[in-house]
């Protein structure tokens, strides 16, 4: 049965003891997951937003610190890849039948996010033409030789400029009815992989119509050091101290 009420957005956050495929990426200074994790917690607002948390207790370890909240729920899983993680993930939101509007956030466990990105996502579905959100602004988008030759279409809501992206990484939104639309994508790029192929996924929905937008500059970044959103220092929020706009 959907809901009869307006619903809130539905934020499913992925966190594992031990993951074999992040484990070599050069990190923000003072990078910590449980730092990303502290930073999600201090910008939500509950009112407007709910969360899951799916925890991979393949690989053992100390007791892991989503397990000392208990304002939100913890699903606990043993899977062991990261694409193992993301079906059960897919499995468990398809089961919920959800109203068909609402807003369906898949976060990775190595984002920051700003201040106000609640606000800046939902602005993301007042454009028409989006299909998918990220708030993501992902950098090798102007430097990479593959996208040399990379045009955007550009859009500007009340807080931020959007621009029209082929890809990013397995941390996006959507409305509910979407992935129900394009599950069968969703699930195809993850299955017999150790990795989900996010880039040739998003490809893929690109050829079926679908359009990813990315919030610039970025109200979230996934925390690489040469891959950050730009036009934000977020080693800040690191440091324990407020992150401005340089």
């Amino acid at each position: 049965m959907f809901w009869k009420k307006k619903p809130k957005i539905e934020v499913f956050v992925r966190h594992c003891n031990f993951s074999e495929v992040s484990q070599h990426k050069n990190r923000l200074s003072g990078f910590s997951r449980q730092k990303c994790y502290e930073n999600f917690l201090s910008n939500l607002d509950k009112k407007r937003v709910n969360v899951t948390f799916l925890l991979d207790t393949f690989h053992s370890g100390d007791k892991h610190f989503v397990l000392d909240q208990t304002d939100f729920p913890v699903i606990e899983i043993k899977e062991g890849t990261e694409t193992g993680s993301f079906l059960r993930l897919l499995d468990h939101v398809v089961s919920l039948k959800l109203d068909p509007e609402t807003i369906i956030y898949f976060l990775e466990d190595d984002y920051l996010h700003r201040e106000g990105w609640i606000d800046v996502l939902l602005e993301g579905f007042t454009i028409p033409e989006a299909s998918y959100v990220t708030l993501f602004d992902h950098r090798d988008k102007y430097f990479h030789p593959l996208y040399k030759e990379l045009t955007s279409k550009i859009f500007h809501t009340a807080s931020c400029h959007w621009r029209t992206t082929p890809s990013t990484t397995n941390t996006y939104a959507m409305k509910y009815q979407t992935l129900m639309q394009h599950l069968p994508i969703h699930r195809e790029f993850s299955l017999n992989r150790k990795i989900s192929a996010d880039h040739e996924k998003f490809l893929e929905l690109g050829r079926q119509g679908a359009l990813l937008i990315s919030s610039i500059p970025g109200w979230s970044t996934h925390v690489e050091l040469n891959l950050a959103s730009p036009c934000f220092d977020w080693e800040l929020f690191f440091q324990k101290k407020p992150a401005v706009l340089r």
